[in-house]
């Protein structure tokens, strides 16, 4: 079936996780699952972003030696992947000397190579928040308008990559869909970016910026954040090496960012590779901000959500479920811990939950615990129903609607409770209506419940368990096990 290659970006160190993030975990996590259920060899890279003056200058405020703050933070997003049941294959460090440092060597090299690279004067406005130069006709009042801070002066000697070079060919691949970038506003946004991209700064001064790593044959020179950061997604499959991971799964498949990086991995990302004659990645998702009562989580505005807690108080999956339902895949949403609770009572506890339940508790008393599936006894309106939220759901995925998707699989429960509620097997007498009853509730509660893996993977464990089977079983018995609610209601 091939191959599927997924990245998240790569976290910055010079803080710990937030909510933010987990979504692009999330959001990651589900994609990748979805390609191994129909069949892919999935390869999902995350990591951290170790080097540059943001992080240089946090763990100086933190008052910890540089190796010892990032490895601290690194841990924690690990860490973090690992509580919220992440199913990634690897995770990059930008410090790791063995694996990183070699593919930014070669990339570096290859850059020079095709004659993109050269030094010049620079002087213009840098935005350490960012990590990256700023035009002033992009200030508002002075400011970064991401990071709300004016920018520094700067006045140095620098290595420059020849954007400009690539532009047009980056553009047309967009513009034609080579290059697919979702939603359609962003690659609308990109495409009005484009026009006015110049050649970038590819270095720092090293006595400005040591902590990163050094330009190639210029010990004066550190290799930009961005120039080190995105090759990642090249050397964790062992690009310096040409390695057998690089030749099976480059070019990536979907590439997952933050809307505040579109620009980096959408202009500069594309250029870099045209100029090295690598393929470029045949997508790129972009997902929205998690804002809290409408601001941006900030540290400074003590709106900080912190996942680790929010899983420890409401359990994995339902974190993942609110993350995914709440939360519009392509933009912006709003956090509400009211909200969580009101999905996890209303669609786990009160839908879901309730209809395993039900469904368990009918073959339990109605059948001695054991449903023998014949498929004499399926309704075509539930095999109908299950078609149609199998296309919609497709859909929505390939088109990064994760909510959407997700949504039609709570379609499904509702409709599988209405099922049960217009049969009423526990008053019907008829034997052969009892058996076609809770075959369609069966039917559609596993259906159901093989969609809502990707996305809730745990869950969908549970509930085959509960009748006696796994994910892949191709048992035709169901044999009820008694078990714990699936999500006690909160009070």
């Amino acid at each position: 079936m091939g191959k599927f290659y997924i990245t998240t970006s790569i976290a910055y160190t010079n803080t710990f996780p937030h909510i933010g993030y987990a979504l692009e975990l999330v959001q990651a996590d589900v994609l990748a699952r979805h390609q191994e259920q129909l069949g892919k060899e999935v390869f999902f890279l995350t990591g951290t972003d170790e080097h540059g003056a943001k992080i240089a200058r946090a763990a100086k405020d933190e008052g910890k030696k540089l190796r010892d703050f990032v490895d601290l933070i690194s841990d924690e997003f690990r860490q973090l992947a690992k509580i919220l049941n992440i199913s990634n294959n690897d995770f990059i460090r930008t410090t790791d000397r063995t694996r990183h440092w070699p593919a930014v060597v070669k990339i570096w090299q290859a850059l020079g190579k095709a004659g993109d690279l050269y030094k010049a004067d620079y002087h213009g406005h840098y935005c350490v928040g960012c990590e990256r130069f700023i035009k002033p006709s992009e200030l508002i009042n002075g400011e970064c308008p991401l990071h709300k801070q004016k920018p520094e002066i700067i006045e140095e000697e620098n290595w420059f990559f020849r954007l400009t070079k690539y532009k047009k060919e980056v553009k047309q691949k967009i513009a034609s869909g080579e290059l697919k970038i979702l939603p359609a506003s962003r690659a609308n946004e990109v495409l009005g970016l484009i026009a006015d991209a110049e050649d970038v700064s590819f270095s720092r001064p090293s006595k400005d910026l040591k902590w990163g790593i050094p330009v190639p044959g210029d010990s004066t020179s550190t290799v930009y954040v961005w120039a080190d950061a995105l090759t990642n997604y090249l050397s964790a499959l062992d690009y310096a090496n040409n390695g057998e991971k690089f030749q099976k799964y480059w070019p990536a498949d979907i590439q997952l960012i933050g809307k505040d990086i579109l620009r980096f991995h959408a202009i500069i990302w594309p250029t870099m590779l045209l100029s090295v004659g690598l393929p470029l990645p045949r997508s790129i998702y972009v997902h929205g901000f998690i804002t809290v009562e409408g601001e941006k989580i900030s540290k400074s505005l003590g709106n900080v959500i912190d996942p680790f807690q929010l899983v420890k108080k409401y359990g994995v999956d339902p974190v993942r479920y609110y993350l995914l339902r709440e939360i519009p895949s392509n933009e912006d949403g709003d956090f509400s811990e009211t909200k969580l609770v009101e999905r996890y009572n209303g669609d786990l506890a009160n839908n879901l939950g309730n209809l395993v339940s039900r469904v368990a508790k009918l073959i339990e008393t109605k059948l001695n615990g054991e449903l023998i599936f014949e498929e004499k006894f399926l309704n075509k309106g539930v095999k109908a129903k299950i078609a149609t939220v199998q296309a919609a759901y497709e859909k929505y995925i390939a088109d990064f609607k994760l909510h959407e998707a997700i949504g039609q699989v709570w379609e499904l429960f509702t409709y599988a409770n209405g099922y049960i509620d217009g049969k009423k097997p526990w008053a019907d007498p008829d034997p052969t209506h009892l058996l076609q009853t809770l075959t369609g509730s069966v039917t559609l509660l596993t259906a159901g419940a093989k969609l809502v893996w990707p996305f809730l993977p745990e869950t969908a464990q549970k509930i085959f368990a509960a009748l006696g089977q796994t994910l892949i079983s191709k048992e035709t018995v169901y044999r009820v096990i008694k078990t714990k609610p699936l999500f006690p209601r909160l009070k």
